[in-house]
């Protein structure tokens, strides 16, 4: 019986009623009885979320104003810490204004589902690690992904998501990138956006982070980024720019480390001239939790609340503050007016989540969805697979408890499995440092794809043992792990514990060796000329299981592609050594470790990813926008029309299964813009049927036209030749046109 059969059967009625008498018995504040509204005019729906925030602010004392602008602690993340009484026991709370109608602010982590469900026995879809859903190129995926997200703190009663992280990838081994979109702004501000889109959509607040330049995790709240404004506003800056621009987020979160000397949420030039002007951001900028550094700089610089509070700099010593003018009643009033006027524009106020019961198999659903178009498939020498379904097929998989369940990523994302670690059940929620497999089993479902196969299983702890197994088999399958999670970077691309000495073991073992790998980034092969297949499974969710093992018996075709770039080796990076951890023990919390220090990321600038292996002639082990499918693509007839900025072109099926293409459109700007790269300017999931051919007209973005004057402060289009390109990925552009500005 499968994990989800069993879990019907035998915990539904636990789940339910259990569900029930937390949600019913213990309802927040917000989602009791309200106040009379009648005589509260910023309650009139007619009247725009900035005119309704202006009413309330009239209308508010300093003390509650004040209230506004700083958490209540830290709560359950760090007992023995107090939990606010009308808490719903997420990250973070901000209390609420009862006599105004204004209520509290549940802040939920929330990265790939919610976290602390355990706390009150509640629920959460673990869906794939954002950097995986990134794979699917899917604008409209991404949305479903973030209504998951939305749609279960609603049931939960909380009204704001701290998820939507779109720090590009420009260090490989951050701890933090399966957080992530991947290494092009323009993907990963277009993909996050809509994640966040999706969360908006169920009536609950979100936010993006983490603002700005937190690319790697060691030594997170004392690095100081450094990096000149116009590659800035071209690589990081700008996918937070798309991003904002698409969701128009309720707030945005600053970040732990400095940029040029000033930390992050204290940057007026991050906060105030990008943020607030430029981007003409209108929600609230809230600080991550324990970022703030000072009252009355933070105030003037742009930051509008302190979370978590403890009382800190956002509480007495703001008051204090504007009470002797150091930071004008202006200046608190448009911090309290930003947090209102989202609160309106969410609906929080005016439709406010109510506790139900999550739906854990339509969440299981969409996870499974997700994934599967999340899955790459990297390799598949001889047409190994699809696997075929036979009795006379004997399939040995092996390591990364994939008799059990599929990895998750760790730190605030961690999602808490239901029934606990599937490698390790016991009772409670999730360690910090622990490993979670999530109850999804890839040798469970292999068996039941192929009910009269031997499908046998082994742990790998033994290399001699699993070399055995995958002798006497007819396919061997290997399952690698990289664990990644919030405080540490992984120290190298290689996979750790001594993995790829097994997949090397298996693979002399068994020529028809197919390597699996649940990671949090890229990684390094050396085994890749010794196996036949490689399959990028990232961390995939709760249906992660049930995905893979309907790619790798053809039940579903592989459509996914690569969102960041694998180098062979550290050799290729920008940073061979992740900055700052030279001497450092490497382990959790690698951010309290090390002495206040400088990255220098003028060494690559804008040349982030594809970018920086283009300019520099490096070869990578995958480039960005590579994906295998289990059928083939022709590409024909790029035109470019100049008037419009839009390419058009063909893309036939050639082979003989349905499939869906992503086809990749770059552009390399004119000799005047001094680069020797080309950007990613358009893209879209084209699905065939054998045979089939499809016209493709995409415009191309307009950020990816253009170049950052920073003495005009502006973005500027080029006079001169563009030369446009498309195919299936950055490395592989068969089509070749110009596009003329004059």
């Amino acid at each position: 019986m499968s994990f989800w059969q069993q879990f019907k059967r035998f915990s539904a009625l636990s789940i339910v009623v259990g569900f029930a008498v937390v949600s019913f018995g213990s309802l927040p504040a917000h989602a009791q009885a309200k106040p009379d509204t009648s005589k509260m005019p910023w309650m009139n729906k007619a009247l725009s979320p900035d005119e309704r925030a202006d009413l309330v602010v009239h209308e508010m004392t300093l003390d509650e104003k004040i209230q506004m602008v700083h958490g209540t602690g830290w709560g359950v993340l760090r007992p023995p810490d107090p939990v606010p009484a009308k808490s719903n026991f997420a990250a973070g709370y901000m209390e609420g204004i009862e006599r105004l109608g204004i209520p509290g602010i549940d802040l939920a982590d929330s990265a790939v589902g919610a976290r602390m469900a355990a706390y009150q026995s509640r629920y959460a879809t673990l869906l794939p690690s954002t950097l995986g859903a990134a794979s699917s190129w899917d604008p409209d995926s991404a949305f479903l992904y973030g209504s998951v997200i939305g749609r279960e703190l609603r049931a939960w009663g909380t009204n704001m998501s701290i998820g939507g992280g779109v720090n590009i990838t420009r260090e490989p081994r951050n701890g933090r990138n399966f957080e992530y979109a991947g290494e092009d702004p323009i993907l990963a501000g277009t993909l996050t956006g809509n994640l966040e889109k999706g969360v908006f959509s169920q009536h609950v607040m979100s936010d993006i982070k983490h603002y700005a330049l937190n690319d790697q995790e060691t030594g997170r709240t004392v690095v100081n980024a450094l990096l000149d404004k116009k590659a800035l506003r071209e690589s990081d800056m700008l996918a937070f720019e798309v991003s904002i621009a698409i969701a128009e987020p309720s707030a945005v979160m600053c970040s732990y480390n400095l940029y040029e000397g000033d930390h992050a949420c204290e940057n007026d030039y991050l906060l105030n001239e990008v943020l607030k002007k430029d981007f003409k951001f209108k929600g609230w900028v809230v600080s991550d939790w324990g970022a703030t550094h000072s009252t009355v700089k933070s105030a003037l610089n742009g930051l509008d609340q302190e979370m978590p509070g403890d009382e800190n700099y956002f509480n007495a010593p703001l008051k204090k503050a504007v009470e002797g003018g150091q930071v004008p009643t202006a200046r608190l009033d448009d911090m309290v007016h930003r947090i209102l006027r989202s609160m309106f524009a969410a609906g929080v106020v005016d439709d406010p989540p109510v506790r139900t019961v999550v739906d854990p198999f339509r969440g299981r659903d969409n996870a499974q969805h997700i994934a599967e178009e999340s899955i790459v498939l990297l390799k598949n020498s001889d047409h190994i697979l699809p696997l075929k379904a036979s009795a006379s097929n004997s399939i040995a998989i092996i390591g990364s408890h994939a008799d059990v369940g599929v990895l998750s990523g760790g730190g605030s994302a961690q999602v808490d499995a239901p029934g606990g670690n599937a490698a390790d059940p016991k009772a409670g929620g999730s360690g910090w440092t622990e490993h979670i497999y999530f109850p999804s089993s890839p040798l469970k479902n292999f068996q039941a794809h192929s009910p009269h196969a031997s499908v046998r299983y082994a742990n790998g702890a033994d290399v001699a043992a699993a070399a055995q197994l995958a002798k006497s088999s007819a396919v061997a399958i290997v399952f690698v792990n990289q664990p990644m999670q919030e405080g540490m970077d992984a120290v190298t691309l290689s996979l750790p514990d001594n993995q790829d000495a097994l997949v090397e073991a298996v693979s002399k073992a068994n020529p028809n060796t197919i390597v699996v790998i649940e990671n949090g980034g890229p990684v390094s092969m050396p085994w890749i000329q010794q196996v036949k297949g490689v399959v990028e499974m990232w961390y995939p969710g709760i249906g992660g299981a049930q995905a893979l093992a309907n790619i790798l018996f053809g039940d579903v075709n592989p459509s996914g592609k690569l969102p960041v770039t694998f180098a062979k080796d550290e050799s290729q990076l920008p940073h061979p050594v992740v900055p700052g951890l030279e001497g450092v023990p490497p382990g959790p919390n690698q951010e309290h470790k090390v002495a206040p220090f400088d990255v220098n990321y003028n060494s690559e600038g804008a040349r982030v990813g594809y970018k920086w292996f283009e300019s520099t002639n490096k070869q990578p082990l995958f480039p960005f926008g590579f994906g295998l499918s289990y059928t083939t693509y022709v590409y024909s007839g790029l035109t470019v029309d100049d008037a419009k900025r839009t390419v058009h072109f063909t893309v036939r099926n050639t082979g003989k299964q349905e499939g869906t293409e992503i086809a990749q459109v770059y552009v390399a700007l004119p000799a005047a813009a001094k680069e020797n790269y080309k950007r990613l300017a358009a893209w879209q999931r084209v699905k065939l049927a054998p045979g089939e051919s499809k016209e493709v007209t995409l415009p191309l973005h307009p950020l990816s036209l253009t170049v950052f004057n920073t003495d005009q402060n502006g973005w500027q289009l080029l006079s001169g030749e563009y030369n446009v390109t498309a195919g299936p990925s950055s490395s592989d552009t068969p089509l070749k046109a110009t596009l003329h500005v004059q």
